[in-house]
């Protein structure tokens, strides 16, 4: 099975970083790193990734991956990237994003009439490009599968290696890994923070966009 991620200036690590490790352990599968260029591209926490191969050496995968960034409108406005996505969802099994990568998607013009999910800063955007805004951590519309933010990727490469290659290998990978999230504080969304911690955590990612 031949996956494919977009990699691209100013992506989320993460993003990236955790499906990625999900995807690498299914067994047979083909893993291609793809951006408009091949080489050295900066995370957006200042992290250097590499690009194997560029969009038009990679025409066709099975899955297709699109991480996000705190701020991706660079990536959404480049044509040929949005041409590449259109071009490979043509042919894809699956079709995916985290985070604010589903804006990307939106702005290649595959979230028309489809659920879908992205950061929480964000979700509204989703509307602009006729899809409607769920507030789940993993959503699934025919091929679409929206991961919510940064660390549902993990959850959102999971599931679909569990409705792919079956639950057994997908509980292999997580207890490879290790996937038991035992977080120090039930903040971790928006259901169980406060306001002052929304707000709180709103100025932190503005200064950190801003640096």
């Amino acid at each position: 099975m031949d996956i494919a991620f977009l990699l691209y200036e100013n992506m989320t690590s993460l993003d990236f970083i955790g499906p990625y490790q999900v995807f690498t352990l299914v067994p047979g599968a083909r893993i291609h790193l793809v951006a408009a260029e091949p080489g050295p591209l900066r995370t957006d926490a200042g992290v250097r990734m590499h690009a194997d191969r560029r969009l038009e050496e990679v025409p066709r995968a099975d899955i297709v991956v699109v991480p996000g960034s705190s701020d991706p409108s660079k990536t959404m406005g480049d044509e040929r990237v949005l041409a590449w996505l259109r071009e490979m969802d043509r042919s894809t099994k699956w079709t995916t994003s985290v985070c604010t990568g589903a804006l990307i998607l939106g702005a290649a013009g595959l979230l028309q009439g489809k659920r879908a999910t992205t950061h929480w800063t964000a979700t509204e955007m989703l509307r602009q490009f006729g899809a409607t805004p769920v507030a789940e951590r993993v959503v699934f519309d025919g091929k679409l599968v929206i991961a919510a933010g940064v660390s549902a990727g993990i959850d959102m490469a999971l599931t679909l290696v569990a409705r792919e290659f079956g639950e057994l290998v997908s509980q292999s990978i997580q207890l490879g890994i290790e996937y038991d999230p035992a977080p120090p504080f039930a903040t971790g969304s928006l259901r169980t923070a406060s306001p002052a911690l929304i707000e709180a955590s709103k100025a932190l990612l503005q200064a950190s966009l801003q640096r």
